[in-house]
């Protein structure tokens, strides 16, 4: 029997309940070596002195770049249908986001 080409390459994948209610984070940190890319993903509060790191994502060099590509066409996507989004560089917030100073 012939499978379909559209069909041979798709894959089934699930999401429990908790998982799709996902985690927000207003930060994304970064970091690599030659072997991976580790992002962690951070929910800065206002006027808090320290935050956690919500989810870590570890991929290796050549799935970080087609997650940079999908991050492009997707913000491109998005702009095309919602306005142009407008850089954090040019709004000037403080790094406390406008909250109270941090003390440690």
């Amino acid at each position: 029997m012939d499978i379909p080409k559209d069909q041979a390459n798709q894959i089934n994948i699930e999401i429990s309940e908790e998982m799709s209610e996902g985690t927000y984070a207003n930060l994304a940190i970064i970091t690599h070596s030659h072997a991976e890319f580790v992002i962690d993903f951070v929910n800065v509060m206002p006027g808090t002195p320290k935050s956690k790191v919500k989810s870590r994502i570890i991929m290796t060099p050549f799935h970080a770049k087609r997650l940079m590509k999908a991050m492009i066409e997707n913000v491109q996507k998005f702009e095309n249908a919602n306005g142009v989004i407008q850089d954090i560089e040019s709004v000037e917030l403080p790094f406390n986001f406008g909250g109270p100073a941090a003390q440690a």
